[in-house]
């Protein structure tokens, strides 16, 4: 295998989607976990809902619609400042710590995104970030309006840098992705952030599961999809050696 270009997911890979929390506390004091859960998740399933009824709407819209959701089903008010101030956030979430170093150390790779995000918002979070300087290209599935895990979405990384899929080392923390990227014939590097064996203490350390513990048990462990990464790593601190070796 020859690996010419890397492609990051960016939502929970490149960057901690858990760092809205600081935002949602704030606006909302000992609400602020629980609303950064079911916010995540109502997000992706309307991102697939939406590609399974033939209805695309961009990603800021699916954003901001899955927060409007979980707000109602809190019951919390708001006015539109507080709401514009936690969607706010979204454009500058926090990369993770090793992020900045593990992409100068693949330079000579090609280095993309490709993301559920929409355009305007992918470009500002990778412009506040300083990634603008790093990367080769950021692909929003927008242009073929559907939502990874559909083939079309993945099918984005050959048209926009000319590489086959068999060349290109896809990065993402999420199953679901990662199970999406490996059926589409791409080479797959898992981020396997959470281990089952963490999973286990966590739920068994309280009688009631926190909302972060079942966040972790829906959305970090790997699917039963019959596909399966071909590196599962912990950190993107270990990517710079697999390239190296490929």
């Amino acid at each position: 295998m020859s690996i010419e270009a890397v492609v990051f997911d960016a939502y929970g890979t490149l960057y901690d989607i858990q760092s809205v929390a600081a935002v949602t506390e704030d606006t909302f004091p000992g609400y602020g976990d629980l609303i950064t859960q079911i916010w995540r998740i109502k997000q992706l399933e309307y991102s697939w809902l939406r590609s399974l009824m033939g209805r695309y709407e961009s990603f800021a819209v699916v954003t901001r619609d899955s927060l409007a959701y979980t707000l109602r089903v809190l019951g919390l008010t708001y006015d539109r400042e507080a709401f514009e101030r936690i969607i706010e956030k979204y454009l500058h979430l926090e990369l993770y710590p090793d992020a900045m170093a593990a992409l100068g150390a693949m330079g000579e790779r090609k280095l993309a995104i490709l993301s559920n995000g929409s355009p305007d918002m992918l470009n500002a979070l990778v412009r506040n970030a300083g990634l603008d300087r790093v990367l080769a290209a950021t692909i929003s599935v927008d242009a073929n309006k559907v939502f990874k895990p559909s083939p079309p979405a993945y099918s984005l990384i050959e048209t926009t840098l000319a590489i086959p899929p068999a060349s290109v080392l896809f990065v993402s923390s999420n199953p679901w992705d990662a199970c999406g990227a490996k059926a589409f014939g791409l080479n797959v590097a898992w981020i396997e952030r959470v281990t089952p064996e963490a999973m286990a203490l966590a739920c068994v350390e309280s009688e009631t599961v926190a909302p972060l513990t079942l966040f972790k048990a829906l959305r970090t462990q790997m699917d039963e999809l019959g596909f399966a990464p071909d590196y599962r790593i912990r950190a993107l601190s270990e990517l710079p050696g697999i390239v190296g070796r490929a």
